[in-house]
């Protein structure tokens, strides 16, 4: 990256903290390879906090003109009217992934508020917080096409899909992940958006060891399929997606969608289609949904693909 770059990116974060964000947002991508100069780096509003994130890690005259920079958007007359408590610098190249406070302090729990909803995060500790901004508007369309269904979230994480399901009408969401940790981290989005539980199933298993229990919970109207690109010693996208897809059409019921997300950039729309035309005929391609547009991307094959199957 190049210090030279750091004045747009500074002009840029004025002119959107003007408008006072009231929701977390990307506020800036440079991993989208649009912004010359600054493409291992990303800018977060998260309710109070601006977290910008080094993929990289940098020389250390970048990294004090960055922190010079951060301190002179503190500064600004614009920053001073959000009432912000703090700017971290989250160095997710480095061992263990720190956050470094340049402004502010780090406060002991985080929530942020995304379409009306409310998620605790996790600032400090790990590469990821928690929540991925980039699919907002998979979880938009979950919430708005949820009502009355049964849904199977595999791959849950802290159950971002659930929560949109639920928040939609969902009649029940049974959430499976291998991290635990991560459940409860569900289960408490959960209760912050005053959901039912009784409602809600988490499931503590590996997938590829749980079909049985996974499908006599079913059949499902609605399967999310949102995996890591890489596991170590559990799941390879590239080699293990199809073991999911040849199961789906046993699990669904007769008009069921799936939504089944991509994360690694190498494999494209294609990779996914064919697959699925593979392993699960009977279901058909109905469209890929659009990404959030601050997460443009000059390639838009390398970003996030959300994809409808029916």
């Amino acid at each position: 990256m190049d210090a030279i770059a750091l004045p747009v990116l500074y002009r840029h974060l004025l002119d959107l903290i003007s408008e006072s964000p009231n929701e977390a947002r990307r506020l800036f991508h440079g991993r989208g390879r649009c912004w010359p100069g600054l493409e291992q780096l990303t800018v977060d509003w998260l309710n109070g906090q601006l977290l910008v994130s080094l993929f990289k890690d940098q020389e250390e005259p970048f990294h004090t003109a960055l922190k010079q920079m951060l301190l002179d958007l503190a500064g600004s007359e614009q920053w001073l009217k959000l009432n912000a408590s703090s700017i971290l610098l989250h160095h997710r190249d480095r061992e263990a992934s720190p956050v470094e406070v340049v402004w502010g302090e780090l406060k002991d729990t985080q929530q942020i508020i995304e379409n009306d909803l409310k998620y605790q995060l996790d600032l400090g500790r790990k590469q990821n917080n928690g929540l991925f901004l980039d699919m907002r508007l998979g979880r938009e369309w979950v919430q708005k096409h949820a009502e009355g269904k049964k849904v199977l979230n595999l791959f849950a994480y802290t159950c971002g899909f659930s929560v949109a399901a639920m928040a939609g009408g969902a009649d029940q969401v049974i959430n499976l992940d291998m991290a635990r940790a991560s459940l409860e981290r569900g289960r408490l989005n959960h209760k912050l958006n005053g959901h039912d539980l009784n409602q809600v199933k988490f499931l503590g298993h590996d997938l590829f060891k749980s079909w049985g229990k996974v499908r006599k919970l079913g059949p499902y109207d609605l399967i999310i399929i949102d995996p890591p690109s890489f596991q170590k010693g559990s799941f390879i996208l590239s080699r293990d997606y199809k073991k999911i897809l040849r199961r789906l059409p046993d699990m669904l019921t007769e008009g069921g969608e799936v939504l089944a997300c991509l994360n690694d950039p190498k494999l494209d729309t294609g990779f996914l289609v064919s697959e699925m035309k593979t392993e699960a005929p009977g279901l058909q391609f109905v469209e890929r949904l659009p990404n959030p547009e601050e997460f443009k991307d000059i390639d838009p094959e390398a970003s996030l693909k959300v994809m409808r199957f029916r």
